[in-house]
């Protein structure tokens, strides 16, 4: 396992889109071993492939709390089958150090997916699950939490980037 270097806005690679995986080979376990890592390492409560570069359909989440054990999560070749209610909240991401916005997101979800034994699940997701899968499959689509943002909003994480990037 490995910790890799988690990519940074603007970087171009955080708007690729990924692609699907065909088959869990070693290298595809070897890859959610390092995200799993990196992210611990970070720390965060999730990680897309596309965050550190590799353009794969796969992204990991652990929301437990410091005092509980961990309960890491893998999602590859997620879709997200139903969204229902709507809220806002703050939201931070790994590719955006220091920065934390209100994102409007659903409240609930229903998300498909493979786990890293390759068997298909289905998951009905609420809280800060529903709200983490959701930030975690927009990266899968080239989606930041700019995006989602108004126009000054953007200006000023924009500049709050470029002043993170020359440090």
């Amino acid at each position: 396992m490995a910790i890799r270097t988690i990519l940074h806005y603007p970087d171009p690679r955080l708007r690729q889109k990924a692609q699907p995986v065909e088959r869990i080979t070693p290298e595809i376990e070897r890859l959610i071993d390092d995200m799993a890592e990196t992210m611990y390492a970070a720390p965060g409560v999730g990680l897309a492939a596309t965050q550190i570069g590799e353009a794969h359909r796969i992204f990991i989440i652990d929301i437990a709390a410091e005092d509980e054990p961990s309960n890491l999560m893998v999602f590859i070749n997620p879709e997200i089958l139903s969204k229902t209610g709507e809220e806002v909240g703050p939201e931070g991401c790994l590719s955006f150090p220091g920065v934390s916005e209100d994102i409007k997101r659903a409240t609930a979800l229903r998300v498909r997916a493979q786990g890293r034994d390759g068997k298909t699940f289905e998951l009905a997701a609420d809280g800060l699950l529903a709200v983490a899968i959701q930030h975690e499959h927009d990266h899968l689509d080239g989606v930041l939490m700019i995006d989602r943002v108004g126009m000054l909003k953007k200006r000023i994480i924009q500049r709050k980037m470029q002043k993170h990037a020359a440090s």
